[in-house]
């Protein structure tokens, strides 16, 4: 929706109204004076709604890919208008979380409306005796596990794009989908 040019916005403002006493029955400047009224009835409207514009669940949608960008969020036109709206409202919370398991998980459940588990080797090796070796090396990938919740289908594609961007740079993601949850002896 544009906020440029709406049909029959009237102004709270009448310009006409506000001229001197000699122009009140003037027609040239009452019809130029509503020509004007036409143009900044929109502006007028827009700053009289400002707080709402800064809200994610009331800001018009133009606007809300400004505000996304505002908060460091990218989103996708092609989401849905409400989950753009609650990504965009959760970024605080989505920051604070970015980089970790349940960073990623949140951001899968929010964007794609998908369960997840994620399988990885950890990276991590220690032994009470100095110098021990004989782990192998950690592998550096992550298994991304994920099953429909809110939808009925998956695509592979979205959830790569949405893992690529939020996955550790020194990971190497890799996507299996599911057509449920995993067993308990998946775990």
């Amino acid at each position: 929706m544009s906020r440029a040019a709406l049909p029959g916005l009237p102004s709270p403002h009448p310009i006409g109204e506000l001229l001197p006493a000699l122009y009140a029955d003037d027609d040239l400047a009452q019809r130029l004076t509503a020509g004007l009224d036409t143009v900044l009835a929109p502006v007028f409207a827009t700053l009289d709604n400002l707080p709402a514009y800064f809200q994610p669940r009331l800001a018009p949608v133009d606007f809300l890919d400004w505000l996304a960008a505002w908060v460091a969020v990218e989103v996708d036109p092609a989401w849905p208008q409400e989950v753009r709206r609650t990504v965009v409202e959760r970024a605080v919370e989505l920051h604070r979380w970015r980089g970790t398991r349940r960073g990623l998980q949140e951001r899968l459940r929010l964007i794609l409306g998908v369960g997840t588990q994620l399988v990885e080797d950890g990276g991590v090796q220690w032994s009470t005796t100095p110098g021990a070796v004989g782990w192998p090396a950690p592998s550096g990938e992550l298994l991304v596990r994920v099953w429909p919740e809110r939808t009925q289908e998956v695509a592979e594609d979205q959830v790569l794009a949405v893992v690529r961007a939020a996955c550790p740079v020194q990971l190497s993601c890799r996507v299996q989908i599911l057509p449920g949850p995993p067993g308990r002896e998946e775990s």
